[in-house]
């Protein structure tokens, strides 16, 4: 048996091997399409739609207990400008403000909550499901009830996550404004704050897929390979933030669509996101494959099915195998 040693040894020499990288990363683009990673990408950007007002409002609630629900929106609202425009970011920022409208009545106010945690969980209830046909496992049906509630537990706990790593995020940020400020406005300061921040915002994305990428999934995965999935995920997600964000910039979106130019705009990023997202997760599950001394664990509540790709490539390996032993 392979140790854990040896294992490690192997990603080291081959992991700057260039013929190597390419390899994963065309096999990772040959099973996104095998896996209808475009329209994976696009059902998501249906769900998100629903769920990103109900996500956002929980966020601001949790990371405003720090430093007030209007910083934290201002905040938000600012980092979403920067992604989808000004027009996007109006959008959302008129959709929160009209789903956080106090409700009349105890039972109105205990109802919106419920819709409110229900909305918030759609997305990554999609991203689970999605995530696993990458993987090629399924949740074991019957579970009833209770598997009911763990999925809706497990993608809310996701919810909470970001929540807590925008704080995070929100309040490092701070501190570095707040030292600039005191050091003075010096180009080598300045310069040195940019890069602190790149830093930061870098980190905080490549833990936010990390935890995606590592308890989404029915799959029992290791960290070290999590970890190498979000950085290329993240990477890929930085540089095209620039691209589309020139894209959208540049294409007149209101003479086309109108009053409804900043919904498409908005469901334009979500979906590049998207496409970035499942990528990074292919990438991840072809680099464990690859790199892993242990099979593919699902977990305790899941069960492995065999991918469409794989049947086939292995139905079309016997039949060559067949030719040629006949020739």
């Amino acid at each position: 048996m392979i140790s854990k040693e040896t294992e490690k040894k192997k990603i080291v020499k081959e992991r700057f091997n260039l013929k190597i990288i390419f390899s994963l990363i065309g096999n990772s683009f040959d099973q996104f399409l095998d896996d209808k990673g475009f329209k994976m990408a696009a059902a998501l950007s249906f769900y998100s739609a629903f769920s990103l007002t109900p996500m956002l409002i929980i966020i601001i609630a949790i990371a405003g207990l720090v430093f007030g629900e209007d910083a934290v929106r201002g905040q938000i609202v600012g980092q979403i400008q920067n992604l989808v425009g000004h027009d996007g970011a109006v959008m959302i920022e008129t959709m929160i403000k009209g789903a956080s409208a106090p409700s009349k009545g105890i039972i109105a106010a205990i109802f919106s909550f419920i819709v409110l945690i229900l909305g918030s969980v759609g997305v990554f209830l999609e991203l689970q499901e999605s995530l696993n046909i990458i993987w090629g496992v399924e949740q074991k049906p019957g579970r009833g009830i209770k598997g009911l509630l763990k999925n809706r537990l497990s993608s809310f706990s996701m919810v909470i996550s970001t929540a807590f790593i925008l704080l995070v995020s929100l309040i490092v940020n701070a501190a570095l404004s707040a030292l600039q400020n005191y050091i003075g406005s010096m180009f080598y300061i300045a310069t040195i704050m940019i890069v602190v921040n790149f830093i930061v915002s870098f980190s905080v994305i490549t833990l936010m897929f990390a935890l995606i990428f590592k308890y989404l999934p029915d799959v029992i995965i290791k960290w070290r390979f999590v970890f190498m999935g979000a950085v290329i995920t993240s990477v890929l997600f930085s540089i095209g933030k620039f691209a589309i964000g020139t894209y959208l910039g540049n294409n007149s979106y209101s003479s086309t669509y109108g009053a409804a130019a900043s919904l498409v705009i908005l469901l334009m990023w979500i979906y590049y996101s998207g496409l970035i997202l499942y990528f990074g997760a292919e990438f991840t599950q072809v680099y464990t494959k690859k790199y892993s001394v242990m099979k593919i664990i699902p977990d305790k509540d899941a069960f492995i099915i065999p991918k469409i790709s794989e049947l086939i490539k292995k139905e079309t390996d016997k039949k060559q195998k067949t030719v040629s032993k006949t020739d």
